[in-house]
């Protein structure tokens, strides 16, 4: 599958212009100046096609930064797509993460979610320094160090998403709490996203 740029993004490297991606971006991009990159021609979406062949297409360390709002939980080979991000951002690049934590109730109902999220995952897949808890490692590299997560609580109701907003936020207060909240909390008062920050290690 071959992919469309509609902004040319290659003569903007060739000027030297910052770039910024915000990955699976559909028809409303929450980054104003990023490229948004999805699989569906929305009308937002600048680069429409495969994520992965949209990325290789793309120099080493060009990026500064790359933002992606629920799109992760739809990724099969998560490992292969962080390896890709890491390959386009410049060193001390940021990856900005939001998805459904896995307490989410509405997380099943998409058909096309494949991929499950809680406050460790990426502590698999990066260095982290943030958690008390120690998680094994499962070889390969490590492209990246985990520098902030926070639980989202909201609920499309608005008498529960005013209850789970005002009460939620007092779990990131400090990552005991939140470590407290996912082993003893989550499924009685449900997370409905997590956000991750990571930085790409020279």
């Amino acid at each position: 599958m071959t992919f469309i740029d509609k902004i040319q993004v290659a003569e903007r490297l060739r000027y030297g212009q910052r770039l910024a991606l915000e990955l699976g971006c559909g028809p409303r991009k929450r980054y104003a100046d990023a490229i948004g990159i999805d699989r569906l021609d929305y009308p937002g979406v600048d680069m429409v096609g495969d994520v992965f062949e949209i990325l290789r297409s793309l120099p080493t360390a060009c990026v500064q930064s790359v933002h992606a709002y629920h799109f992760f939980e739809h990724v099969i080979d998560l490992p292969a797509l962080l390896e890709e991000i890491a390959r386009v951002l410049k060193p001390g690049g940021l990856l900005d993460v939001e998805v459904p934590h896995f307490a989410n109730p509405y997380f099943y109902s998409d058909p096309t979610h494949s991929k499950f999220f809680g406050l460790y995952t990426f502590s698999y897949l990066a260095r982290d320094g943030l958690f008390h808890r120690r998680v094994p490692g499962y070889g390969g590299t490590v492209f990246f160090e985990l520098v902030d997560v926070r639980l989202d609580f909201d609920s499309p109701f608005l008498v529960r998403g005013l209850i789970k907003r005002t009460i939620g936020p007092l779990f990131n207060l400090t990552r005991w709490l939140q470590e407290f909240y996912e082993e003893n909390l989550c499924y009685v008062l449900p997370c409905y996203q997590l956000r991750f920050s990571l930085r790409r290690l020279p």
